[in-house]
């Protein structure tokens, strides 16, 4: 098949787009407000995007507020610092309760019953439950035009400035044991993927 997405002829029940760049790993994105207020949430148009330094992004679409802004990208904004947690199989419940739309006063952290941790060099909460976290500085936003009033989206960047690691998923040879970590990643429509002892294969790449 092949369809134009402004013209949404795909002739599907639903967008497909979400289902093929897969599988996406989720910016658990947690922050704090001017006042305080911490929030989490994820992000499954999240990545790393360079090196040197280590800078990563995620995309938030249009907020319910009258700024448009949902509150992970305003207290990002706002206080210029975000913990991306790593989501895993063993928060993955977690994870998806912490999507709900609530209003801005509203805490994530405390309504799945996780445990906010202080972070080494930023205000804003690390979640203890998680295996890892990237303490991150605000570096700029992007905002993506849209078809219309309605798609209105911001890519959000941050330099990684602090990085902290259970030792439990740190091997004896000094490497991530990503098959103990099983981090969790989104697919299209309600579908999610896990990374196992089962699903890793290497590739060596060419000379």
């Amino acid at each position: 098949m092949f369809y134009e997405p402004k013209k949404k002829n795909h002739g599907l029940p639903k967008n497909p787009f979400n289902s093929l760049v897969i599988p996406r790993p989720i910016g658990w994105i947690s922050s704090v407000d001017k006042v305080g207020v911490f929030n989490l949430a994820p992000y499954s148009f999240f990545n790393a995007v360079s090196y040197s330094p280590p800078t990563v992004m995620f995309s938030s679409g249009m907020g319910p507020n009258d700024d448009r802004t949902k509150d992970s990208a305003r207290n990002v904004e706002s206080t210029g610092e975000f913990v991306c947690n790593l989501a895993n199989w063993e928060t993955r419940e977690q994870m998806n309760q912490s999507s709900a739309t609530l209003p801005p006063e509203s805490d994530e952290i405390e309504l799945t019953k996780l445990t906010p941790i202080p972070s080494s060099l930023i205000s804003a909460p690390r979640i203890e439950e998680a295996p890892v976290h990237l303490e991150c500085k605000y570096i700029k936003t992007v905002e993506m035009p849209g078809w219309n009033e309605s798609d209105f989206y911001k890519v959000i960047f941050g330099e990684v400035i602090g990085i902290h690691i259970k030792d439990e998923f740190i091997t004896d040879e000094g490497l991530i044991d990503v098959a103990k970590v099983i981090p969790i990643g989104r697919l299209g429509y309600n579908d999610y993927a896990k990374v196992s002892i089962d699903s890793i294969f290497t590739l060596d790449r060419p000379a």
